[in-house]
């Protein structure tokens, strides 16, 4: 697509990732369009929940907001105010606008008054999805005026078939993430760690998984050194990890994340169980940047329907605790196969799962519904 486009990105946070995921892949994404040559201008609202939560991380997470301003400087975020003045605000920044994405983690009547700009600005509307409350919570993802929407970005097949048979939306595209491999790339480091998890604790979505793929196979092995990082634990989780030997480090700026990969010889991918049952074949983005960072991989039980990696070949998944155990200790006895794993899933996922891919398929949308 040659044409210049002008983008306009609203977000919950491009600032924050305390317990904001989202903000992984958009960030590079965002990013990657804007080296493509496109205009690019993000949004967020004053004070948002995962920002007011990392403030409150201390020097952590200062340090990270004016890393992420560093990093990013082309994605320097415009403040709104979601109060009356919202309207005019939304019509001054969106004048001249071709292509507008919402996010799904947006207030809904931020939502309404973009929208109602539509036909008046004359932009295409794209509705973001990368989680999974349309199948966990559909009420919620119907509260927005999705038939407004020129089309919706689902981040899975499954996600996608909700849309589009549940929901009645007529274009829907699967839009999966991808790993930003400008910040996320093998980097040397001495190995201070055996096994590193690097997720949050959060509304006990994978309480049960945690305790058989995490838990219980750092306790018997308790000569090797486990470390987790992430925030929302309990204090009584807190205590449990402690009873297992596992280190808990707290808050990791995902910008840190693949030097954190780096320094362990292998990492784990427990997913929430909705991505393990009825959403199956959504990866989402931990396994990406992993994988980016070229960090030999073990997930508990997930299946990638949708064939975005090999399995076996680029990453080993352990059906129960037990098997967990036994593929962790495989692994760190097998250097040439924790070598040949990593190079293999490195391969794969620059070969097709980075943010300049999803930035191509995106460009590739628009230049579709602009016809």
């Amino acid at each position: 697509m040659t044409q210049r486009l002008r983008f306009r990105l609203f977000a919950h946070s491009w600032i924050s990732d305390w317990n904001h995921g989202n903000a992984h892949f958009l960030r590079g994404l965002a990013s990657e369009i804007h080296r493509l040559g496109h205009e690019v201008r993000c949004f967020e609202e004053v004070n948002s929940w995962s920002l007011r939560n990392l403030l409150q991380e201390g020097d952590a997470g200062a340090l990270a907001f004016s890393r992420f301003r560093n990093t990013f400087p082309e994605l320097e975020p415009r403040f709104y105010q979601a109060d009356q003045g919202f309207c005019s605000f939304a019509e001054n920044e969106l004048r001249g606008a071709e292509v507008v994405i919402i996010h799904e983690w947006n207030d809904p009547a931020i939502v309404r008054t973009i929208l109602a700009l539509k036909k008046k600005l004359g932009f295409i509307a794209l509705f973001h999805d990368t989680h999974h409350r349309a199948y966990t919570s559909p009420q919620q993802i119907l509260s927005m005026p999705l038939c407004q929407f020129d089309g919706v970005l689902a981040f899975g097949e499954a996600i996608r078939r909700i849309y589009s048979s549940a929901f009645g939306v007529k274009r829907t595209w699967t839009f999966h993430e991808g790993a930003d491999i400008v910040h996320f790339q093998p980097l040397r480091a001495a190995k201070d760690l055996d096994v590193a998890w690097v997720g949050n604790w959060g509304d006990e979505e994978r309480t049960r998984e945690l305790q058989e793929f995490l838990v219980a196979p750092a306790a018997a092995l308790r000569h090797r050194k486990f470390a987790v990082y992430g925030v929302r634990y309990p204090d009584a989780v807190r205590h449990q990890l402690r009873e297992a030997g596992i280190e808990f480090r707290g808050y990791l700026p995902n910008l840190d994340a693949a030097q954190t990969y780096a320094a362990s010889r292998t990492s784990l991918h427990v997913p929430r169980r909705f991505y393990a049952n009825g959403l199956s074949g959504i990866p989402t983005i931990r396994m990406f940047e992993a994988m980016a960072c070229a960090s030999p991989l073990i997930c508990s039980p997930w299946t990638d329907t949708e064939r975005l990696f090999s399995p076996g070949q680029d990453y080993l998944c352990a059906q129960n605790g037990t098997e967990m155990q036994a593929q962790i200790e495989f692994l760190l006895k097998d250097e040439v196969a924790r070598k040949q794993l990593a190079e293999n899933a490195l391969t794969t996922v620059r070969g097709r799962h980075t943010c300049a891919h999803r930035a191509a398929e995106l460009l590739d949308i628009c230049q579709e519904l602009s016809r």
